[in-house]
Order: structure tokens, then C-alpha cells, then sequence
């Protein structure tokens, strides 16, 4: 597969949307690890936003977006209390957000695509450090975030356990 990845344009939301919602519709139908809901999280709002903040960024195939990731200055509040494996300023890492596959290029390595394509891009941008959250129960995502030589940190509340998504495993990878 050839897949070219860049940063968004707001002319790429609707694909984007069409994509998130994509993907809840498949979680709907199957086991929700991420605990994502079609029309709460992520929405093309998510994807206007960071569109505009300039943090988005596709991967494409065949003029299809094949899947999405944030790449963010901005941590989680629960972050800043954290024995990371370096005392870095934000401005030094990249929070990794909304890593997010089309149903139908499942499987297909762009998950693991985009997350090389972070640590590409922090690597020539400076970064010191990658960092991500992600819920105890998405046992795939975890996998692959360790397959990718991300470390876990430690397990966190982030606040979200009034819809189901109480504790978060952090991770985190240097940048070399």
C-alpha cells in the first residue's frame, strides 16, 4: 500500500469526520476498547479544531484518508503530576492524540505508520520525548504502543470515568 502522510487542511474535516465516524460505527458493532461514541468523541469538530491548531495530520491511500493522529504541545492535566522518564517542557514533546484507523484499512500497518511518522517528525522538529494515554482496556492499542517501543509510566484517572473510562496507562518514548 502507498501511503502518504501530511498535515491536514480544512478542506480535509469532512474526510476526517467521515473517518471518525467510520471507526465508531465499526467499534459500535464489535468490542469498544478505546470507548469512543459516534457524535461525542472524536467528531469533525475534534478534527476542525486541530486542523486549525495545526496538529492534525492524514494518512492517505488512493485519495482515501486511511487514518488520522494529533500531534500536541497540550497534556492532559493528570500528565503534569507524572514521574516521566525525562522533566521536559511541553514545547519539547509531542502528546499523541486520536490515532484513529479506518475499518477498512484495519490491519493494514497504519497505525504503526503514523507512529513512526512522530517520531520522523519530532526527531527533525527537536522533540525530546513522545507521549500518549491510553485506556486500560484497549488492549490492541497497548500492544502496538509497546510494540512501537513505547514505556509505560503509570495509570492515571483523567477524569472520564462518568462515561466508563476511569483509568489511563501513560506511555512514553524518547526521541533519539
Amino acid at each position: 500500500m502507498n501511503l502518504q502522510i501530511r498535515k491536514a487542511l480544512l478542506s480535509d474535516a469532512a474526510g476526517v469526520g467521515y473517518l471518525y465516524d467510520a471507526v465508531c460505527d465499526d467499534l459500535e458493532g464489535s468490542v469498544n476498547y478505546p470507548g469512543w461514541k459516534k457524535g461525542i468523541y472524536p467528531t469533525i469538530m475534534d478534527a476542525e479544531k486541530a486542523i486549525s491548531e495545526g496538529t492534525l495530520y492524514i494518512a492517505e491511500t488512493e485519495n482515501k484518508i486511511a487514518g488520522t493522529v494529533i500531534l500536541s504541545h497540550t497534556p492532559e492535566q493528570a500528565y503534569e503530576q507524572m514521574h516521566w522518564k525525562k522533566d521536559l517542557s511541553y514545547d519539547d514533546v509531542y502528546v499523541i492524540y486520536t490515532l484513529a484507523v479506518h475499518p477498512d484499512y484495519a490491519g493494514s500497518g497504519v497505525a504503526s505508520a503514523l507512529l513512526q511518522f512522530a517520531q520522523q517528525l519530532a526527531k527533525k522538529q527537536g522533540m525530546k520525548s513522545l507521549r500518549l494515554d491510553v485506556t486500560e482496556k484497549n488492549i490492541p492499542a497497548i500492544r502496538l504502543y509497546e510494540k512501537q517501543g513505547f514505556e509505560y509510566i503509570d495509570t492515571v484517572d483523567l477524569g472520564l470515568g462518568d462515561i466508563g473510562l476511569k483509568w489511563f496507562r501513560l506511555y512514553e518514548k524518547l526521541v533519539k
